[in-house]
């Protein structure tokens, strides 16, 4: 990856692709620190950190620790991730949208984002307003009135918006996917806090304290935590990069006197498909509980009914862990369903002159890729629920050796995911650039 990075910059266009690339991460960082006006972000971040079990917690870890302290790109580029996978949905269940995506070429693929991006606004607004009742339910907007509402939930969904369009300018200009680089960026912006909760908590541990602010973190669980990331690492690029090569021979044709095809091919299956998403899915229906907790005011009563409920579905507690496993499972078949339709590509396959060994045309050859399919879909769910699960695991772990430190871990996994999976692909981008300017070596 550094020897891609270095080649790269060596090339003028790549090094400008990367400076804006730099440049536009900034700015996005940039944003992130600016507060939006008349809230009071101090005890909004307190209060936000104590609940890192529910929904919220997964969308400070999206944003780069904006949403805690609600500052103009709070919201980061959810809003747009959201609009993305609604419209995916509804280009398949609605006729004309189909036909926009498959028949109309680059003029419907352009509607398509169009429609997107207004989706992206709507949906921005939306939580833009359940963001503020949510802080003014807790007495944190400094100022009554229509005036403080409309200025905080057109700040959260103009920054939203600025988002989306920073995001595309990365596309056009730097280098990748935009949305997974600012994805990217708000992931890893979370490392120095992260170090400096360590130290906290191992000055905790050390000094004996009962802080309620700070977890106490055994100094012997450093090293193991550091080398259980790095395997975690090690077992996520791996994964990434493996994928099931179905064999593919196209019949010989005879065009006036040419002769056309005979040629043997493959169709690439990746073992995970669907990527993080259904992890992001999961993490968001197994939260509904302790988001629905935060507006209840008898939850935090100790012995009432709702703080029972909430804490069954504890974040590390074992029927959570249970229900978010299947979940994932659930949220991997459905969307690798949408992704991959094995009756089209059997189709598309037999339009084409082209036929799996030892399978015919048709239906013959949609079963067999819906058989295989089935097959690596389970082991990737498998594997998604095990790297999800794995930090809770290893928190609970922790915490029986008087370590209460291993509870910021529960959406680690998640976040290693996203940041592996970003970064091959935009090295795989870059050497696809390198490999167009080096045409000796490829030829070679």
């Amino acid at each position: 990856m550094i020897q891609t990075i270095r080649s790269a910059w060596k090339v003028q266009e790549l090094r400008n692709k990367l400076l804006f690339t730099v440049f536009a991460l900034l700015i996005f960082r940039v944003g992130s620190a600016i507060p939006v006006p008349l809230i009071d972000t101090n005890t909004l971040s307190t209060w936000m950190n104590q609940q890192s079990s529910s929904i919220f917690g997964l969308l400070n870890v999206m944003s780069g620790d904006a949403f805690a302290q609600a500052t103009v790109f709070a919201l980061s580029i959810q809003p747009y991730i959201n609009s993305s996978i609604i419209i995916q949905l509804l280009t398949i269940a609605i006729p004309a949208l189909e036909r926009m995506a498959k028949e109309e070429g680059e003029e419907g693929k352009k509607k398509i984002a169009a429609i997107t991006r207004y989706a992206t606004v709507a949906i921005a607004l939306l939580q833009s307003f359940g963001y503020y009742t949510l802080i003014k339910a807790n007495n944190l907007v400094v100022a009554e009135g229509i005036w403080p509402a409309f200025v905080i939930i057109f700040a959260f969904t103009a920054g939203s918006a600025f988002l989306m369009w920073l995001g595309e300018q990365i596309t056009e200009f730097g280098v990748g996917n935009g949305i997974s680089i600012i994805l990217f960026g708000g992931i890893i912006a979370r490392g120095p806090s992260m170090v400096t909760s360590m130290i906290n908590g191992v000055r905790v541990w050390a000094t004996g304290s009962t802080s309620t602010t700070t977890a106490s973190l055994h100094p012997a669980f450093i090293p193991l935590i550091l080398v259980g990331i790095l395997l975690l690492v090690v077992l996520v690029v791996f994964i990434t990069n493996s994928e099931r090569r179905i064999p593919v021979q196209y019949a010989k044709r005879v065009v006036g006197r040419k002769m056309y095809g005979g040629q043997s091919s493959h169709i690439p299956v990746k073992v995970n498909m669907s990527g993080v998403m259904p992890i992001i899915f999961a993490q968001a229906i197994a939260s509904i509980p302790a988001t629905i907790g935060m507006f209840v005011p008898s939850a935090q009563t100790e012995g009432s009914g709702w703080n029972t409920f909430l804490k069954v579905f504890d974040s590390n507690g074992l029927i959570y862990c249970v229900v978010y496993f299947l979940l994932i499972v659930v949220f991997s078949y459905f969307y690798n369903t949408i992704q991959f339709n094995p009756v089209e590509i059997s189709n598309n396959l037999k339009k084409n002159g082209g036929f799996i060994p030892g399978f015919r045309p048709g239906k013959p050859t949609a079963d067999f890729l819906s058989k295989v399919i089935g097959r690596l879909t389970m082991f990737g769910a498998l594997y998604l629920a095990v790297v999800a699960l794995l930090p809770a695991i290893t928190g609970n772990i922790m915490l029986a050796f008087g370590s209460t430190a291993g509870r910021s871990l529960a959406i680690g996994g998640t976040s290693i995911i996203i940041v592996v999976g970003v970064a091959l692909e935009t090295v795989k981008v870059l050497e696809a650039q390198l490999m167009m300017r080096h045409y000796k070596g490829f030829l070679e």
